[in-house]
């Protein structure tokens, strides 16, 4: 069998043909253009035109999805016009093929789950570091989604600090306020540095102030980990988002801090898969 994975982005669409050996057959990329789904619909079908032998097709895309019905409940305006596209619906009626449609953290976890660094565990918890925090759910082969409004496993969006940071979600003291890419050029602006936050991880070495930083920023993880422990009973977390590419100067003092907060012992990585997570996740939905 083969799939086409498609992960929607704010500035680009990767779409790419995978079969049931997990052996990818295709992967392009095309600029993100609006209205979307007319975009979407129409790479699609020149790649079919191309490809008939692909059976079905999966998506993840940034926003609240129910992944039951296929639909984007809400996208901010990285993608404008997308809230409430039933995009299963129509890419059903437009293709003939079997559509899966899921959030862009979940599918990026799945392919970590059954195909990455979680392979051989059975409860997974990913947490990708990126501009904010994405978070994916597998326990025993289900992906936690969806819901009525599109809400199961943001993970970003639980409260850390009651009556915090501001979050675009408009509540305060977010999980993504204070361990995200953004969080931290936040905190490194609020201790009067100019560094970037690949810069913070280098200077620690000789600069108190990023040490102190980097402190908080791995307690703060340790506390959310600890946190979604006792909610999921995971086996391991798994790292990723570009935050994690500095993970040798933090992974360390991430243990440590762990050590006061776990209720159990758990295994945490660094995610294997890339910026092709979620394109290779998106395939996943449907090759079952």
């Amino acid at each position: 069998m083969k799939v086409l994975g498609i992960d929607i982005g704010g500035t680009k669409v990767r779409m790419g043909i995978v079969d049931s050996d997990f052996k990818v057959h295709l992967d392009q990329q095309v600029p993100t253009t609006f209205p979307l789904y007319d975009m979407l619909e129409k790479e699609i079908l020149a790649i079919l035109d191309e490809h008939p032998d692909v059976e079905r097709i999966g998506i993840g895309t940034h926003g609240f999805v129910d992944s039951k019905k296929g639909r984007v409940v809400y996208a901010t305006e990285l993608l404008p016009g997308w809230s409430g596209t039933e995009v299963k619906k129509q890419l059903e009626q437009a293709t003939g093929r079997k559509v899966e449609v899921d959030n862009d953290a979940n599918v990026a976890a799945l392919a970590e789950a059954k195909a990455g660094v979680a392979k051989d565990y059975n409860r997974t918890v990913c947490l990708t570091l990126g501009t904010g925090l994405g978070g994916g759910v597998i326990l025993d082969d289900y992906v936690v989604s969806g819901g009525p409004n599109g809400g199961a496993a943001e993970l970003g969006h639980m409260i850390l600090y009651p009556n915090g940071q501001p979050c675009p979600c408009g509540h305060h003291g977010c999980f993504e306020q204070y361990v995200s890419g953004t969080a931290l050029k936040r905190r490194i602006k609020e201790s009067g540095l100019s560094y970037t936050p690949r810069e913070l991880f280098i200077q620690a070495d000789h600069d108190p102030k990023a040490q102190q930083l980097i402190k908080e920023f791995t307690s703060d993880l340790a506390v959310i980990i600890s946190t979604l422990q006792a909610v999921f009973d995971m086996e391991v977390v798994v790292i990723g988002g570009g935050v994690s590419e500095s993970a040798d100067k933090w992974f360390g003092l991430l243990e440590e801090q762990l050590e006061n907060h776990l209720l159990n012992p758990i295994d945490v990585k660094i995610a294997q898969f890339g910026n092709e997570a979620g394109m290779l996740g998106a395939a996943l939905l449907v090759l079952k």
